[in-house]
Formats: C-alpha cells, sequence, structure tokens
C-alpha cells in the first residue's frame, strides 16, 4: 500500500462532484466530498409530498445508447447499471395550438407522416428536419478525455462516427429556433418547434436533442433523478470515498498560488493535494475564492444576459386522479394570458409521470406544470420580500390550476396541489446563479461557451460543473466530474483504473 496517499477535496455533491469522486477512487487518491445539503444530488434531485413524489431534473438522460464513450461514463460511476429498466415513453413531446395536436413521436416515419398529413404545404421543410435529425443521431459527445487534450487521431475517429454532423450545423447551426419555426407555414408546426426550448437556442441544438431520443440515445431511468444519485452515492462509497452532508464550505484556501484545501463554514480547515470545484461556478468565483480569478471569458459571459441568456422556471405538481387525466407525456398548450415573475404567459407545458407508478399511490399520478423564466424574471422573483414572495406564489398556483381545468376538464375535482418552486428556489437550493438550471444558451451567431476547467492563477483548483460547457446539463456535468480527475492524474503520471 502506497503511503502518504495523495488527498483530493471536492466542493459539491451534485453529479459532477459524485463523479469526480467516484473517478478520484479509481485513480488511487483519498476522496472527500463536502455537500452543504442534507443529501446529494444538487439539482439532480426529487422530494415528496403527500405521499407523492416530485422529480426535479431527468426528463431525459443523453448517453443512455450502449456502446456509447457517455453510456460507458454513467455505467462507470454507477448511475446506469446491467438492470437498470427505462420507461416506455412514445413521445418527445406534444404541441396543441387551437384543434391541433401535433406530436414529435419515438418512431420518426410516424412524425414525419403525422406533420406531412398535417401540413403537406409544408413538405419541404418536413422532409429536410426529419433528415437532419437522422443526421444528428449520429452526435455523440465526447466522453474519452477532455477536447483540448484530443491529438489528430482522436478529431479523425469523431469526426468518422459522426460525418454527417457538418450537415446539420451547415443547415440549422446558424439559425435559432424562432427562424426555423419561421421556415414553416402552418400556425401548429410554428409552435412545435418553439416550445419545447427557448426560441432563442440554436436550432442544431433542438435537433440533437429529438435525435438523441429517437435513437435511443436519451432514454428516462425507471426511478429518476434521486434514484440515480443514490447509485452513484452508493458506488462511490464502495470505493471507499468519504461523503459529507451538512457541511457547506466557505472558502477554498489558497496559499502561494496553490489550492491547498478547503475551510469549512465551522471554520475547520480541510489540507488537500487538489481541489475540485463542483459548485455553481458564480459561487465559487464569488464567494469560495474571489472575483479576481475570474478571466475575461467568464467575465463577458455573466455579464451580457442578451448575449448569454440562461432560463429556469416556475414549475407547480399536482396529484391527479388516474382516470381523470388522459394526456401522456409533456403536453404544451395555449392559455388565457397570466403574469408570474413580472411575465406575461399565454402558453405553458404539463407532463404526466403516468410512467412512474412510484411516484404516487395506486390510482394517482403526478402532473408537473412548467413555465419558463429567464434572467429578468429571476430579478423579479429575488426583488420580492419573504410575504411578497409568497404571495405571488399562491397567485401563480392559482392561474395555474385554473388553466388547467380549462385545457382539461376531466380533471375538475380530481386535482391536489403538491408544491410549488420558483428560480429562487434554486438559488437557494443549489447557489444556482439567476435560478438557471442549465448553462449558457447558445444562440446563433454568438460562439458556444465552453473552458478547459482550470483557474488561471490558481494550481491544483479544477473545476467539475456543468457550467464548463453550454448548455451544460447532466452529460456536461458527470463528464466535467471525469476530466477534472483525468488532469489531474496525468500530471500525477496515474492512470484511472476501470
Amino acid at each position: 500500500m502506497r503511503e502518504n496517499k495523495k488527498k483530493i477535496v471536492i466542493v459539491g455533491g451534485g453529479i459532477a462532484g459524485l463523479a469526480a469522486g467516484i473517478y478520484g477512487k479509481m485513480a488511487d487518491y483519498d476522496v472527500e466530498i463536502y455537500e452543504k445539503n442534507p443529501i446529494p444530488g444538487g439539482q439532480c434531485m426529487g422530494w415528496n409530498r403527500k405521499g407523492c413524489h416530485i422529480d426535479n431534473c431527468i426528463h431525459w438522460l443523453t448517453g443512455t445508447k450502449k456502446g456509447t464513450s457517455l453510456r460507458k461514463v454513467w455505467e462507470t460511476v454507477g448511475a446506469l447499471e446491467e438492470d437498470t429498466k427505462f420507461a416506455q415513453c412514445e413521445s418527445f413531446y406534444t404541441s396543441v395550438a387551437g384543434d391541433v395536436q401535433i406530436t414529435l413521436w419515438k418512431d420518426l416515419e410516424r412524425t414525419k407522416s403525422e406533420l406531412l398529413s398535417l401540413s403537406p404545404e409544408d413538405e419541404v421543410e418536413i422532409k429536410k428536419f426529419i433528415e437532419h435529425v437522422k443526421y444528428a443521431a449520429e452526435c455523440e459527445m465526447p466522453a474519452e478525455k477532455p477536447m483540448d487534450a484530443m491529438g489528430i487521431i482522436d478529431y479523425i475517429h469523431m469526426g468518422a462516427s459522426m460525418a454527417n454532423m457538418p450537415k446539420v450545423m451547415k443547415e440549422y447551426g446558424a439559425i435559432d429556433l424562432l427562424d426555423m419555426a419561421g421556415r414553416f407555414k402552418h400556425p401548429a408546426l410554428k409552435a412545435l418547434f418553439t416550445d419545447y426550448l427557448p426560441s432563442g437556442y440554436v436550432a442544431s441544438s433542438f435537433l440533437v436533442s429529438y435525435a438523441s431520443i429517437i435513437s435511443g440515445n436519451g432514454e428516462i431511468p425507471m426511478g429518476g433523478s434521486l434514484a440515480m444519485v443514490e447509485r452513484m452515492v452508493k458506488r462511490f462509497q464502495q470505493l471507499g470515498g468519504k461523503l459529507y452532508c451538512n457541511a457547506p464550505v466557505m472558502r477554498i484556501l489558497i496559499k502561494d498560488g496553490k489550492a491547498t484545501g478547503i475551510e469549512k463554514a465551522d471554520k475547520e480547515r480541510v489540507l488537500a493535494d487538489y481541489v475540485i470545484s463542483s459548485v455553481d461556478t458564480m459561487e465559487m468565483f464569488r464567494n469560495l475564492i474571489g472575483k479576481k480569478y475570474m478571466d475575461a471569458k467568464w467575465m463577458s459571459c455573466y455579464s451580457d444576459s442578451e448575449k448569454y441568456p440562461l432560463f429556469s422556471s416556475v414549475q407547480a405538481a399536482f396529484a391527479v386522479d388516474q382516470g381523470a387525466y388522459d394526456g401522456k407525456g409533456t403536453i404544451f398548450f395555449d392559455c388565457l394570458p397570466f403574469e408570474t415573475g413580472g411575465k406575461k404567459v399565454e402558453r405553458m407545458s404539463v407532463k404526466s409521470y403516468e410512467y412512474e407508478p412510484t411516484f404516487a399511490p395506486r390510482g394517482k399520478i403526478v402532473l408537473q406544470v412548467n413555465v419558463q423564466q429567464f434572467d429578468k424574471e429571476y430579478l423579479y422573483w429575488k426583488g420580492l420580500t419573504r410575504e411578497e414572495y409568497e404571495c405571488r406564489k399562491k397567485e401563480a398556483v392559482k392561474a395555474i390550476e385554473e388553466r388547467l381545468l380549462t385545457q382539461f376538464p376531466k380533471l375538475q375535482g380530481h386535482l391536489e396541489f403538491l408544491d410549488c418552486w420558483t428560480p429562487v428556489t434554486y438559488e437557494r437550493y443549489c447557489n444556482a446563479y439567476h435560478g438557471a438550471y442549465m448553462g449558457f444558451i447558445t444562440k446563433k451567431g454568438v460562439k458556444s461557451f465552453r473552458v478547459k476547467g482550470t483557474i488561471k492563477g490558481v494550481k491544483n483548483l479544477y473545476i467539475a460543473s456543468q457550467w464548463i460547457m453550454a448548455p451544460g446539463g447532466l452529460p456536461v456535468a458527470v463528464t466535467a466530474g471525469k476530466f477534472a480527475v483525468w488532469r489531474i492524474a496525468r500530471k500525477d503520471k496515474r492512470k484511472i483504473k476501470d
């Protein structure tokens, strides 16, 4: 046994932090994770209300297709196991516009047939869309090593496996979803392509998202977000890692340009050879190390919400009697205008968790409503007093419930409110900057954000966070955790042992 084994301390026990911890143990380091909340998981979280379970995170998990490098990462960290079951869902989502209902099915040919039947005059654009979704199904997120460390052979292999992706980028990489919707004549198709993601998103991102669904690379693991986190925690602890919850970190110790450990809220200092920050990056810059370490690239993104917007949501969950609701999956629909977060809302979505029988008592299902909010709305919620905040939340729930009943009249008398949360909730629980649960949005004409995950001027400090690459999310988080340890192990000339 090696004496004086090197030690890694990780701040934050979300997906990135847990992944870093697991890979750190696999590279034979002593690893400790410090998490401020009572349980790990960060934004990949679920909670219980009135006998029901509310899932906060996974709408689909990129990287579920066997044989892909990202699937291997999910298996390595224990998030997916050989016997993990996936929900049997038939669609990506459904849009209702007036009397028209249109669905993006998992079966791409079914989608093509439905779109063409609805709008023959849009045949050219429909067929183009379908063809490029097939091309986008080749897209695979690099998960072997960081992109900045890839050599010519790596790029040749990646190019060969994604030979048709340049066609997707050429056709859809320079337009946003609003532009894409404008190519279609039928109003229901215009709604369809601006419903799921913010309309300012570059259109190619949407095609890649839908392609992951049709290719089997974007399934929903049964048990949801919390169950996946629990599997990762089990894997970390089986490897001998130490996880400390209810243990907020106040600052990262830096001496002579080198990270040397952390200082906890109780003033205890924990020394380490390496520190990995897995918290929200603004929390890191603002409180853990100081903004003097924020370089121009980070500064430009955080200071320009026009070029690099962030989005969050107001969400409300309800329990409903199973026979009173005949919708499935995620459904977007028009509604009577109402205001929440200072924003006028005329369209909203509801997601049904009918595929998760463990989320509700027998005979019940959980419905979850989502209303998009952006930086401006976050600032609205943040500016309220506690009393005003609670009052506005109640108003939002009342408005949402009324519109649910208008759209689905059979729910009358069968709808029970469970919980409501806002962008400020994400900030409070996860220190999420502006309440965002994804990274910076990639807009047309704006370079997609990506950094290495190191801090100029501080040695032995690494970032493992969804924020290091747009658009963020779980795939970026888990690979960021792996890549942080990959850099440390390479520095120490170690291998990560499978």
